[in-house]
Formats: structure tokens, C-alpha cells, sequence
């Protein structure tokens, strides 16, 4: 199935697509390189874009390099953020009764984010970025919607499992912005002191 077919389907109904999902031969590399490597990359480029045609809410406007830094660095953490969230997810299946292993792991993870990482493109305005949020907590609903088809999780397994896995997520992404905003702050002051 074509990247765009998936996207559209996922994201408009995604109850038919999950089990068409679950049963496709897929492995670790071609779910990344065919699908997560060109979608992730649709928000960081289009926020740094946006950074270079506008000036943040502060007033402060980043260097090409800097922004092209950050650009990179998102880009590299939502990649790893991918894989370390199936990762969860794979190893907590027997935890909620669940199977499937890393590729069906990575099949619910990456696919569920598809249409977050397509309304990335709102970055490029600043004031419409904030509408991505609504679209990840869609996502939340579409990843609910994958475990039982994908993981055969137990209906009554399916709240439990989804909130641990947002909970380590949580802590995963709070950390990878700290990262973030100690390389952006680095840069910026190095930037500064040249």
C-alpha cells in the first residue's frame, strides 16, 4: 500500500485499517525507511522554516545554523522516539496479555502518529501549530483503536496497557526536551559569544 493510501486510511478510518495492518509482512526497516523517515520529518522542516520567516512571540529570531540545529535534532528525537515507544510497547505486551513483537510494536506506534506528523505542515504559521495537539490526542484514540487487531490486547486490557505506555512516553518526550533546550541553549549562547 502506497504511504499516502495508509495516511488517509489510518487517519479517516481507522477501525478497517488496523486489521489489514496487523496481518501485512512488514519488518523493522521498512516501516521506518518507507514510512516514519519521510513522514517525521514533514514537522521539522516546516517548523524550521517557519523559524526563518518569522520572529518567536519573544522577539528573539535564530540564526539559519541554530535553526537549522534544531531542526535536526527534533527530527533525530521523534526517529528515536519511535523506535524507544515500540520498544515499550513490545516489551509490556505480557504485561497486558498481549503478542506480536517489535514489528507489531513499531506497525501500532508509527502508524498511529502518521497523522500527527502530517499536520505538521501547521508549523509553518506560527498560531496554527497549536492545532497539532488536537490532532496527536485524535492519535491517541486511533493507537486505542490498534491494540486489540495489532497486539492482541484483551478489549479489557486495551485503557490499562495505552495508559502506561502514554506515561512512559510522557516521561521519555519530557526528557528529550530538556535535551533539546540544553543542545538549543548551547548553540544560542555559543552563537552569541562569537
Amino acid at each position: 500500500m502506497s504511504m499516502v493510501s495508509r495516511v488517509i486510511n489510518i487517519a479517516t478510518k481507522p477501525k478497517e485499517e488496523w486489521p489489514i495492518i496487523a496481518t501485512e509482512s512488514s519488518s523493522v526497516s521498512s516501516i521506518m525507511s518507507g514510512f516514519v523517515v519521510p513522514l517525521a520529518a514533514i514537522g521539522p522542516i516546516c517548523s524550521f522554516i517557519q523559524s526563518l520567516v518569522f520572529t518567536s512571540a519573544i522577539g528573539f529570531h535564530p540564526s539559519i545554523g541554530l535553526s537549522f540545529a534544531g531542526m535536526i535534532v527534533h527530527y533525530v528525537i521523534v526517529l528515536v522516539g519511535v523506535i524507544v515507544t515500540a520498544f515499550i510497547v513490545d516489551k509490556l505486551a505480557p504485561t497486558f496479555q498481549s503478542s506480536g513483537g517489535m514489528v507489531q510494536a513499531l506497525k501500532l506506534v508509527a502508524y498511529s502518529q502518521a497523522p500527527v506528523w502530517v499536520a505538521g505542515v501547521l508549523n509553518l504559521i506560527p498560531f496554527l501549530g497549536i492545532l497539532v495537539i488536537f490532532v496527536g490526542l485524535y492519535c491517541l484514540y486511533i493507537v486505542y483503536l490498534g491494540f486489540t487487531p495489532v497486539m492482541k490486547t484483551p478489549p479489557d486490557k486495551v485503557i490499562p496497557y495505552l495508559v502506561v505506555v502514554i506515561i512512559v512516553s510522557i516521561v521519555f518526550w519530557v526528557v528529550a526536551s530538556v535535551v533539546t533546550a540544553a543542545i538549543l541553549m548551547t548553540g544560542a549562547i555559543v552563537q552569541t559569544t562569537i
